[in-house]
């Protein structure tokens, strides 16, 4: 038999550290070739770290929550070159399960006390006290006993006793539990902190009718299934109206660098995702080029990576502007946060009907709140209002997107 070394693979680029997150296998453990053997955070990403081999975990090193570095030991994989491995029990140390049936054993059977009525039922029977409670003791563990004496003998017990007992018992669950930050999370605390700390960050609201829409995807949701074997969403209305306001205002896709300011002449749009591990923002590169079934099937792709933690770092570098759907959770209005070193965000929320004035009358429309956040620094009032109006007006008449008008 051999022993590898379970080494950290290479760190993406300006990712310094990670923190060894979940071992998916003991000392001990058979593991089979590419078989992932541990997990490692980094403040992007989880990379995962298969086994080289067939063979045996034989040691761990660094367990969770130690914060490693590239090329470190984490552990020891014992490979069989015979791909047989005969392990027993004794050699890994381990227990041996012991069923229910041994638990309970006779000692313990013939403590338990026994009430009158079965006593009773014991003598009618000429049976042995210790047969009876074999037979009868998960029967009695399963079921409530409305024996009439035992419920007389429960009507006399103090109700002080009770109380105190069932305060007791509150305080009992009045637990608290205290665990580490994740890196995800700690490195989001610092970069919202960040913006708070460094950008002049301004919102500003507007409301859009979403009927066009809702009657648009009522209409040609079906065919558009049929033809491109993905639904058609609202998500992909809301990135095509914002890419094409950002082509008429660049200041909105732009972004300062020290002293300069950096105008970018793609858009690569960063969504929003909510994970187990928090909140990612996986990148639609070159939108511009995407027609509306690619961008569906683009955010469905990196929507279930994002909850399957398998996200890479290049589909969460970049981006030059964002877009938060905080309607899918309920949202109403909301003040989003930039997403550094990006300039702006759009924030959409929830689909309400509401009675609004329409052409003198009063009318009950689905209406939906916008939320543009930007750096006043580099975005004037007028640029981030008039975006989004032009945003606003191209998902009221969606025909405008095809003609750019």
């Amino acid at each position: 038999m051999n022993t590898v070394n379970i080494i950290v693979p290479d760190l993406p680029e300006s990712v310094t550290d990670a923190t060894v997150s979940v071992w998916h296998k003991k000392i001990g453990d058979k593991v089979k070739r590419d078989e992932i053997l541990v997990d490692i955070e980094t403040d992007k990403v989880i990379l995962e770290i298969p086994a080289s081999a067939d063979g045996c975990l034989e040691n761990i090193l660094e367990k969770e929550g130690v914060t490693v570095s590239s090329h470190q030991i984490l552990g020891y994989l014992q490979v069989n070159n015979n791909h047989n491995l005969s392990l027993t029990a004794d050699a890994l140390n381990i227990t041996p399960m012991i069923t229910a049936q041994e638990i309970v054993t006779s000692n313990e059977l013939s403590s338990c006390p026994l009430g009158p009525a079965r006593r009773r039922l014991i003598s009618a029977n000429n049976r042995n006290q210790k047969e009876f409670e074999q037979q009868t003791i998960i029967k009695d563990s399963l079921q409530v006993n409305t024996e009439p004496n035992l419920i007389r003998s429960i009507e006399t017990v103090d109700p002080m006793a009770l109380e105190t007992q069932s305060n007791i018992s509150a305080m009992e669950l009045r637990s608290e539990r205290r665990i580490p930050m994740t890196r995800l999370r700690k490195r989001m605390v610092e970069r919202l902190l960040h913006v708070n700390n460094t950008t002049a960050m301004l919102t500003t609201f507007n409301e859009v009718n979403m009927q066009p829409i809702i009657t648009l995807r009522k209409e040609y949701g079906e065919l558009f299934e049929k033809r491109h074997s993905i639904r058609l969403g609202f998500m992909s209305f809301y990135v095509k109206a914002t890419v094409n306001a950002l082509k008429r205002y660049p200041e909105i896709n732009a972004s300062i660098d020290s002293t300069d300011i950096v105008y970018h002449d793609y858009f690569d749009i960063s969504i929003a995702v909510s994970t187990p591990r928090g909140l990612v923002t996986p990148i639609l590169k070159n939108v511009d080029t995407l027609s509306m079934s690619e961008i569906e099937k683009q955010i469905k792709i990196l929507a279930t990576k994002g909850r399957n933690n398998k996200l890479t770092v290049e589909e969460l570098t970049g981006g030059t502007f964002t877009i938060t759907n905080g309607g899918v959770f309920g949202s109403l209005m909301s003040t989003p946060l930039i997403n550094p070193p990006q300039s702006a965000i759009l924030g959409m929320h929830s689909i309400k009907d509401r009675p609004v004035a329409s052409n003198g009358k009063i009318v009950i429309l689905p209406m939906m709140y916008l939320a543009l956040s930007y750096d006043h620094r580099l975005i004037d009032g007028r640029e981030s209002v008039s975006c989004l109006v032009t945003i606003k007006e191209f998902l009221e008449d969606p025909t405008r997107l095809l003609l750019d008008v």
